[in-house]
């Protein structure tokens, strides 16, 4: 071999190496950013409301049940371990961390891990105990995903006992892929809503389908199947490969970038946002004024607060959607509709509050009125394929028939 072809060669598994490695902190960048976002949008929602007292606004994220108390508990864990998760496991991979610091990465790992199976463990009661939406095998994929997560945490203790720090890390990368599983079906599920402007193969009403079936198993599955690659392009020598490896890494990472952009705009700012604002929730008040004194007290009250406190009650759009599908859960159907009969009254241009009465009115059993707000909505947000998707469930033509 000629010393300009083995120059060559090593020119191209240089490359090839930079390459690959610059594709790994890339993508290391991106999930560090996404998961301190992820981290601080729940810290600041559930530590803030907290904080102020206000647990009862856990309940429009169906995180808070009021008079039960063990399921309440098992949703505190849940939150406060993957608040710790996503620090813990952030600061884990930070390689600086790692050789300056030895100390503290020890102890940061068991944390992490023990923070984990709490976690793990939690979710598998609020599957099968507590109860969530979803089907089946939406509850075999998470429940799939708790048991990966102690396996890979059993397995990177095991090496690290035994100083066997190569093996180690490598099944420490293992188990932070399995614990950020809700975080990659976030992305892949609102990049989804980016990309098809709204709901795509499922069902928004029962919310089950093809799709989430899919993610339900495919939120650790594909990113396990990624780092395997990206691992065994590590050990085995070959610059195609690695060039490979890394363009793929790339590809990964920008579609990850795409969607965390969608999750953080339609999630984690306005979680954010809610969680500093000062005002009182309008949703929490009526929703205790219907417990008491129902729902034609609780109209009176909305009308009489948004004409003397406005500065003092939150009436943002979200605040009585949120309320709407409270009552929709408990099955409390004339209650919704009223509710969200105001929120119509109080954004008339909105698709989204239309869509929302249209799936009360369904839930009630008056088809025609569901089909009215569906095409409402529709009007007012032609881009709107939740919609779409439900007129044409319903048999119902987008448009009105009109006369000749």
């Amino acid at each position: 071999m000629s010393t300009a072809v083995m120059t060559n060669r090593l020119e191209l598994d240089s490359f090839a190496d930079t390459a690959l490695k610059t594709a790994a902190r890339f993508w290391f960048m991106v999930t560090l950013v996404g998961q301190l976002m992820l981290a601080f949008a729940v810290a600041s929602f559930y530590g803030l409301t907290a904080l102020r007292g206000d647990y009862h606004a856990w309940k429009f994220t169906n995180g808070f049940v009021p008079g039960v108390t063990r399921g309440n508990w098992a949703v505190v864990m849940h939150v406060a371990s993957a608040a710790i998760i996503m620090l813990a496991g952030a600061v884990q991979l930070i390689p600086q961390v790692r050789s300056r610091f030895p100390i503290f990465h020890r102890w940061n790992g068991r944390i992490y891990m023990l923070s984990a199976v709490a976690l793990s463990a939690a979710g598998v009661y609020m599957h099968w105990v507590r109860g969530s939406v979803g089907d089946i095998w939406q509850k075999l994929g998470g429940t799939l995903d708790a048991v990966l997560i102690w396996g890979c945490a059993a397995m990177a203790l095991r090496y690290a006992l035994g100083r066997d720090f190569k093996t180690h890390r490598r099944w420490a990368l293992r188990l932070f892929i399995v614990v950020s599983a809700s975080w990659f079906y976030r992305i892949g599920f609102f990049l989804s809503f980016l990309v098809f402007k709204g709901p795509f193969g499922f069902d928004p009403v029962t919310f089950t389908g093809p799709f989430l079936t899919f993610m339900a198993f495919g939120q650790y599955v594909v990113p396990l199947a990624i780092l395997e690659i990206y691992l065994r392009a590590q050990d085995r020598p070959g610059a195609l490969r690695r060039m490979a490896t890394a363009g793929m890494l790339f590809a990964v990472t920008l579609v990850m970038a795409a969607g965390l952009f969608a999750v953080a705009t339609a999630i984690w700012l306005p979680q954010v946002k809610a969680a500093y604002d000062p005002r009182k929730s309008i949703a929490e008040t009526l929703s205790a004024t219907i417990a008491s004194s129902g729902i034609d007290q609780a109209v009176r009250q909305y009308h009489d607060l948004k004409a003397s406190a406005t500065a003092t009650y939150n009436f943002d759009e979200d605040q009585l959607n949120a309320l709407g599908y409270q009552l929709i859960g408990s099955r409390k159907f004339k209650e919704s509709i009223r509710i969200l009969q105001l929120n119509v009254e109080a954004y008339p241009q909105s698709s989204n509050v239309y869509d929302s009465l249209g799936e009360a009115y369904l839930d009630d059993g008056n088809k025609p009125l569901a089909i009215a707000n569906y095409r409402k909505s529709l009007e007012l947000n032609p881009k709107n394929r939740g919609a779409v998707a439900m007129l044409q469930k319903l048999a119902a033509p987008l448009i009105p028939y009109t006369s000749g």
